[in-house]
């Protein structure tokens, strides 16, 4: 309840990841460094993908989307962040801080399943590679991203809705750098219990059944590849895996330490730190796991490298 003695907030202060000037100008400098690498890694991923025809199959059209959700919920915060860094003060309005919100839990919970949708597609392909182009038709394909693109956006929807509905009429100054369920609900002068209630069940629903598609897929997949009866057989069935394998442990690993205990002001200052590597490091590193551990996304490459050069020769003949 609103009391005479507070002022209603119209805006919110982001405390980001330090106060110390010097080190704010470091950090602007590591994370557009950072951010560049995201941008260049991520539509350079999506833009190849695009235009090689060896890569129109299943795997790369997840692998796309993959690409597009990091690209947008990194540029969901890093851009404003970066602004942050260099400016003494650090607002966001109420509506840019729901509009980011929003999106932010909207775009973790649609990865979530698109990385579930990855494992279905190579379960598909190791266990029935003969079937895998009738199992995986572009309806399936179509299905299985646009299903986790309007769940995430329903969800982010409600559980934003359900946090701004809250009162907010003392302090605004936000212990993250930016709008998180978390420290917003300890800002807030009514009950938060509900809010709380909703968005532990849906973090626990969305991490547990998610990586529950996924590990029930890589039992399936493990025990297709023990029935292979070459080694070379087996080793290419898992190398096939191996950068989807690594880019869920780094996603899910981090947000599980966040989202799955209550918000306190000893877990928001921790979830600080976790949500670093989420939000900036996942999305950066993702394009290069999966292209440097790839061949065929290394020739596809080298060979719009060679078309380039080729194209560029000829017009200097000419």
């Amino acid at each position: 309840m609103s009391s005479p003695n507070y002022t209603e907030v119209t805006e919110f202060i982001l405390l980001g990841l330090s106060e110390d000037p010097q080190l704010q100008k470091i950090l602007f400098i590591v994370f557009l460094v950072i951010y560049i690498i995201t941008l260049v890694g991520n539509m350079g991923m999506i833009m190849l993908i695009h235009k090689s025809p060896r890569l129109h199959t299943p795997m790369y059209f997840f692998l796309s989307h993959l690409s597009f959700v990091d690209l947008c919920y990194s540029s969901n915060i890093t851009p404003q962040m970066l602004v942050h860094f260099l400016s003494e003060r650090k607002a966001i309005s109420y509506a840019g801080c729901f509009i980011q919100c929003l999106s932010f839990i909207a775009l973790v919970i649609t990865e979530f399943y698109i990385l579930a949708s990855m494992a279905i597609d190579r379960y598909v392909a190791i266990s029935s590679p003969l079937h895998y182009s009738t199992k995986m038709s572009q309806n399936v394909c179509l299905c299985l991203v646009i299903v986790p693109y309007v769940y995430g956006f329903l969800n982010g929807l409600s559980q934003s809705l359900l946090t701004f509905h809250l009162s907010f009429c003392g302090p605004n100054e936000i212990n993250h750098f930016y709008c998180a369920d978390p420290p917003l609900l300890l800002l807030s002068c009514s009950d938060v219990y509900v809010k709380k209630m909703a968005m532990f069940i849906v973090a626990g629903f969305t991490l547990s059944s998610s990586l529950f598609i996924i590990l029930c897929s890589y039992v399936f997949i493990f025990a297709a590849i023990l029935r292979i009866r070459s080694a070379e057989g087996r080793r290419k069935a898992f190398s096939t895996c191996t950068s989807h394998l690594i880019a869920v442990t780094l996603f899910y690993g981090t947000l599980f330490c966040m989202y799955l205990r209550p918000p306190s002001e000893q877990s928001v200052e921790e979830s600080k730190t976790i949500a670093v590597f989420y939000t900036f490091i996942c999305p950066m590193l993702n394009p290069l796991i999966y292209s440097l551990r790839n061949k065929d996304v290394i020739e596809a490459m080298n060979k719009m490298f060679q078309r380039k050069l080729l194209v560029k020769m000829a017009g200097c003949v000419t």
